[in-house]
């Protein structure tokens, strides 16, 4: 498997986690600081526990970073997490998916400014008939005048943008690490919020999955598949995320995503696979030259 196949694989399995979330929130009676807070203090153990395994090699020489480094990381990596719960509590919904649908075109113009990193044509042809699907599901309905939402909403986008490029900026930092610091950071920031109060052990047992997966695994198997390949093009991938979540929520309890959502969710899902299948055509293209070549 090649890089690019293996960075494509990681970021679809870290999506596919992120779109469970909305079927642990159905299983929740918590409120949402609450919800964040936990979810980011399992996300966080679950990383500590791979960094622990991660450092029990000694480190090559040349690789460590400045513990600087990490601690700016696993601050914008904070910033992204808070930013997403904050804003939909201050906006709707549909603000923050608009806002988000942003990602692959903010992660085009970070790399372009800082590595000079020019994204394919395809990535942006695929980029803005996701957007027209995500404004479709958001029914043009997002509250502008949302402001703190708003704020939030494109604070989580830009810096989650701003994450990726870093990461490959810094080919040799470690991302639990990283990861755990942001999640520790979130749920210093959620703590004034959230009810202190211990939840049942059932919910515990969910909050447990729920946050080792969507916060802890996906954020690490994302940030580490953008490596290698191109950040608008993990962006692009990660809209999927808007699709898949209310499917899974239909499948497991009948909730109707409505029209505008199946449309919109059609736009989005044929942009990636568009995409995806010009890539493999691409690929195959490549080897049979390849082949030729060496006969």
């Amino acid at each position: 498997m090649n890089g690019r196949t293996y960075g494509i694989l990681l970021v679809s399995i870290a999506t596919v986690m992120w779109s469970s979330a909305g079927l642990f929130v159905r299983l929740l009676g918590l409120d949402t600081w609450t919800t964040l807070g936990w979810r980011s203090l399992f996300g966080g153990l679950t990383l500590l526990v791979i960094s622990l395994y991660q450092n029990r090699r000694p480190t090559p020489a040349g690789t460590k970073h400045a513990i600087g480094l990490y601690l700016f990381a696993g601050f914008i990596a904070g910033l992204s997490m808070f930013g997403y719960i904050g804003a939909l509590k201050f906006t709707s919904v549909a603000n923050v998916l608009a806002i988000y649908a942003t990602t692959p075109f903010i992660c085009a113009g970070i790399a372009f400014l800082w590595m000079r990193e020019r994204a394919e044509r395809r990535v942006l042809i695929a980029s803005g008939i996701a957007l027209i699907g995500v404004l479709v599901v958001v029914g043009f309905a997002a509250r502008f005048d949302d402001l703190a939402g708003n704020g939030l909403a494109l604070l989580m986008t830009v810096s989650f943008a701003y994450l990726l490029i870093f990461a490959r900026r810094h080919p040799a930092l470690k991302l639990a690490p990283v990861n755990a610091v942001g999640s520790g950071l979130c749920l210093l920031l959620s703590l004034p919020l959230m009810s202190h109060q211990i939840p049942p052990p059932s919910e515990l047992a969910i909050l447990a999955v729920f946050g080792s997966t969507t916060s802890g695994l996906a954020y690490l198997l994302f940030m580490t598949g953008s490596r290698h390949i191109q950040a608008a093009e993990a962006g692009l991938i990660g809209l999927t995320d808007i699709v898949l979540g209310p499917l899974w929520v239909y499948l497991a309890f009948g909730e109707n995503p409505g029209m505008p959502t199946t449309i919109g969710g059609a736009l989005i899902l044929f942009s990636v696979v568009w995409y995806m299948w010009g890539r493999l055509r691409a690929a195959r293209a490549l080897s049979r030259q390849r082949l030729k070549s060496a006969a």
